[in-house]
């Protein structure tokens, strides 16, 4: 087996059961509800060989486009050469599973919002001035954008002057040559 070119080649570990995992599928793996735009996991489980990924789709994560009544369709980017490619594939759930990815995002975001109720209970909330203190700190940012806009067109404008005088300059001393080249 010199120059294996098979679609399974080299997934002897990748596809296999973990230790004492063999046999039946369990229940749960059925009974997850998956929606258009979760994001999901793909490892390929070697019980079931319906609805396969291919092995350059294992282990990497995906967003639902498409559900099915056993199968998902999911988009996944896939470096090809020297591009990455949205593609669009369709597995079975049971080689799939809810990703873990977005939780580190969420975690922070519940407790600002728990942090938040606690304070609001305890009257120690001041949604007014900090509301206030936002649109102060936004009026000021459009200000600096303003100036900022002011000093690039002025400097623009001192640019364009410049090479105006330039040419000029340039087209005076090239009609001051050919006037003594005919003389």
């Amino acid at each position: 087996m010199t120059n294996t070119k098979g679609k399974r080649r080299g997934t002897r570990y990748m596809f296999s059961r973990p230790f004492r995992k063999h046999g039946v599928v369990p229940l749960a793996t059925y009974m997850r509800i998956y929606k258009k735009g979760n994001i999901v996991d793909i490892k390929g489980m070697g019980t079931v060989q319906k609805g396969m990924p291919h092995k350059c789709y294992h282990g990497k994560t995906g967003r639902v486009y498409n559900v099915t009544q056993h199968a998902v369709g999911i988009i996944i980017n896939k470096q090809v050469k020297g591009k990455i490619l949205a593609k669009r594939i369709t597995v079975r759930i049971e080689h799939i599973k809810h990703s873990k990815s977005r939780d580190s995002f969420l975690k922070p975001v519940k407790e600002n919002d728990q942090k938040k109720r606690e304070a609001k209970e305890k009257g120690t909330w001041e949604e007014e001035e900090e509301e206030e203190e936002e649109e102060e700190e936004e009026e000021e940012e459009k200000k600096k954008k303003k100036k900022k806009k002011k000093k690039k067109k002025k400097k623009k404008k001192k640019k364009k002057k410049k090479k105006k005088k330039k040419k000029k300059q340039q087209q005076q001393q090239q009609l001051e040559l050919m006037g003594q080249a005919v003389i």
